[in-house]
């Protein structure tokens, strides 16, 4: 079984892009609501929460866990994956967003929008200047530019998103101020880095322009899982294949059933748990 979590209803926008590709597996779905956002939490809250994410999808049986919340894969990814050794196998959506950014970027300049959390954290830049060597050794003289990563916290763009207020005339106004920044900026590329983001994908895209690539972290994890079970077949051969699919809140069951069919895009039956 594949395990998704994250801090709110965001990370279903993740699961969302696994289901397109690969329907076949069963699924579990865990939004940690009752003590979202992660992004307001020390790291070292984050790595405590996220240790009992991943404690609570163990038990109920996931081979595969994914870290769908941006801050989470900042903060904790590294912790988890230590702490469990690869039993069962933890993976974040961040690299996969860095390494399909730096293979789109034309001339280095890469954008971040996300929350306070992870823009503080630094995390995107770090990894962005960590797999630009390695990637841009594809791409011939383009190997020695270096990234420019710029970085944009938007907090308010999250609560919007969640009353509903995607095509709202205060959104647009909103989203185009924290954008400028970046347009003034000539990014070439933009990475989503968070969950919630994907719903105003189509209003980022219109606003940076048809020559900036933008990046879902979402649709990057699952694009990057095909190469991932091809290197390490045993876990592939370890999920079950009945397309079950499972869903938990650590808060209200209904507020997670209306919310969290929104961002994925059908209805869902949510129950409620302790962790």
């Amino acid at each position: 079984m594949i395990g998704i979590f994250d801090s709110g209803f965001g990370g279903l926008t993740v699961m969302k892009e696994y289901l397109k590709r690969y329907p076949q597996y069963d699924y579990m779905y865990l939004g940690d609501q009752a003590n979202t956002p992660y992004g307001s939490h020390s790291p070292e809250r984050v790595n405590k929460l996220v240790v009992q994410n991943v404690e609570f999808l163990i038990k109920k049986g996931c081979k595969l866990i994914i870290v769908a919340c941006n801050t989470a894969s900042a903060d904790a990814l590294r912790h988890v994956q230590q702490k469990y050794k690869g039993k069962p196998t933890i993976l974040g959506v961040l690299v996969p967003a860095v390494e399909e950014a730096l293979r789109s970027s034309k001339f280095g300049r890469i954008g971040v929008i996300g929350t306070r959390g992870t823009v503080i954290s630094n995390a995107y830049e770090r990894e962005l200047k960590k797999y630009q060597k390695e990637l841009y050794k594809l791409k011939g003289k383009r190997a020695e530019k270096n990234v420019r990563a710029i970085q944009k916290a938007c907090p308010l763009l999250v609560p919007f998103v969640e009353e509903g207020m995607i095509k709202h005339v205060v959104t647009r106004m909103m989203l185009k101020n924290y954008l400028r920044p970046l347009r003034h900026a000539n990014v070439d590329t933009l990475i989503l880095g968070c969950t919630h983001y994907p719903l105003l994908q189509k209003e980022i895209e219109r606003m940076m322009g048809r020559r900036v690539a933008v990046i879902s972290s979402g649709k990057a994890a699952a694009d990057a899982i095909e190469d991932y079970f091809k290197r390490h077949p045993e876990v592939e051969k370890g999920l079950f294949k009945k397309g079950k699919r499972t869903y938990y809140t650590t808060d209200s069951a209904e507020k997670f059933e209306t919310l969290g069919s929104r961002f994925l895009g059908e209805k869902i039956k949510g129950e409620k748990v302790e962790i």
